[in-house]
């Protein structure tokens, strides 16, 4: 059996706890009962800020049923009764939207990652006047526009819709900046810095310019996945997961795992994105109650849904959806499809159950040993992630521990089969100890380790 982290490499991997404040005294050269008075201060402000995270006000806001659209991939959203990451910081009476308490304060959040204020003008010029033909996509939250900064680099703006801006599209702005700004890794999107102005919300992250992952899954995009890219792709995914659950302070979940936020790059690696939705769990073994129901039909985990309470197997959950969603190519809920084919998930198990898991696989994937066993296996590990009850799908880790088996697996069955007419002669063929070093912090050895980015 693989062992998991030694608390060696995973405590010398966290960030330190996004809980913790630090505080300057500017009074050091003062007389000793002037310092003291001011320590006296800086204990009341310590005492004042964490009153305001455990009990601050929240808006009542009525309990509402979830609706799920069957017929299209919806996004569902509402407001947690309990604190969201939005609710860390305060701007009833800010013009500008803060990462961290202002310069005339003297505590600020630890572990947060530095970033840039842009102007408004700094983005109408990057986009060249939000033109329709830097348009890269658009969603609930609003359009997303490649842009061009001052000093050559490219990066991705997201701009919230004007028409529809209101309470929730500002905890969505507030949530994935938080959450962007407290983590690192390669297989997640990097926050470049943001804008809040008037009635503009803008969010610059990285970009990255190969499309989405459902769009590679249509065929709108590129040539057709391989099989051995989309089990890199679910590596990627999976590691990136990974991180969120354990290796930030607290945990941060998802909620919105879908093949829609899995952007692409150039080399066919995958980076999660879009954090609007995200939670900071700050107990791992704990559940939280919601009085609406965050995240996109055909990915929700079906106990979050009956019992409103969350926790970081919903985010297990919705990737067993998104592993189906690569072997099969098909969306979770397909209204054209026969009846009984509908549920992409409920189709795929019921083929695996009969022993006729080749009937699911995407016609685009190649069919050869290497792939079927792929396939096979892979649909092994989505049911576990697809268990009813959370405390029968295995963790996000021990996800990237098996996809990292069936992925050696395929890689020697792949070549001991590469003279079969069927092999895809394009199959990259790289060195996997270096691969493993370089692209993921993991060393080979006797154990498998999951090193943070």
């Amino acid at each position: 059996m693989k062992n998991t982290p030694s608390p060696h490499n995973l405590h010398s991997n966290r960030r330190k706890p996004i809980s913790n404040f630090q505080y300057e005294d500017a009074n050091n050269n003062k007389p000793k009962h002037q310092r003291f008075a001011a320590l006296k201060a800086a204990v009341k402000k310590v005492a004042g800020v964490f009153k305001i995270l455990l009990f601050g006000q929240r808006e009542a806001i009525p309990k509402g049923a979830a609706v799920i659209d069957t017929r299209t991939n919806t996004r569902i959203s509402g407001i947690s009764s309990s604190t969201d990451i939005s609710t860390w910081s305060d701007t009833k009476s800010s013009s500008k939207f803060k990462l961290s308490q202002s310069n005339n304060s003297s505590s600020a959040l630890s572990g947060v990652i530095e970033t840039k204020n842009f102007s408004y003008e700094e983005i109408f010029k990057a986009t060249e006047k939000f033109s329709p033909a830097n348009k890269i996509g658009e969603g609930a939250f609003g359009t997303v526009y490649k842009g061009r900064l001052g000093d050559g680099s490219l990066v991705a703006v997201k701009r919230a819709k004007k028409a529809t801006y209101d309470k929730l599209i500002a905890l969505e702005f507030k949530n994935e900046i938080l959450t962007l700004s407290m983590i690192e890794h390669l297989n997640l999107v990097r926050l470049y810095g943001y804008l809040e102005h008037g009635d503009e919300r803008i969010i610059v992250v990285e970009y990255v310019g190969n499309g989405t992952l459902r769009e590679h899954l249509d065929g709108t995009l590129g040539n057709g996945l391989e099989a051995g890219e989309r089990l890199d792709i679910a590596i990627d995914v999976a590691h990136a997961i990974t991180y969120l659950h354990m290796y930030t302070d607290p945990p941060i979940i998802h909620r919105d795992i879908k093949s829609l936020n899995i952007l692409i790059t150039e080399k066919f690696r995958a980076k999660v994105a879009d954090f609007g939705f995200a939670r900071l769990s700050a107990d791992p073994n704990a559940t939280h109650i919601s009085t609406q129901i965050k995240g996109t039909a055909g990915y929700l985990d079906p106990e979050y849904l009956k019992t409103y309470q969350l926790t970081e197997k919903s985010d297990v959950y919705s990737f067993g959806v998104l592993l189906v969603e690569l072997m099969t190519g098909r969306r979770p809920i397909e209204p054209q499809k026969p009846a009984n084919e509908r549920l992409t998930t409920r189709w795929a198990m019921q083929m695996l159950k009969r022993g006729d898991a080749i009937l699911v696989m995407d016609p685009k994937l190649r069919r050869n040993p290497a792939s079927t066993m792929a396939l096979e296996k892979i649909l092994m590990l989505a049911k576990q992630c697809l268990a009813p009850l959370r405390q029968s799908r295995p963790s996000m880790q021990k996800c990237a521990e098996i996809l990292w088996g069936i992925r050696k697996d395929f890689r020697e069955k792949a070549l001991s089969a590469s003279s079969t007419p069927h092999y895809s002669a394009n199959f990259p063929v790289r060195d996997a100890k270096k691969t493993r070093q370089t692209s993921f912090g993991i060393e080979d050895g006797d154990s498998y380790k999951f090193i943070s980015a």
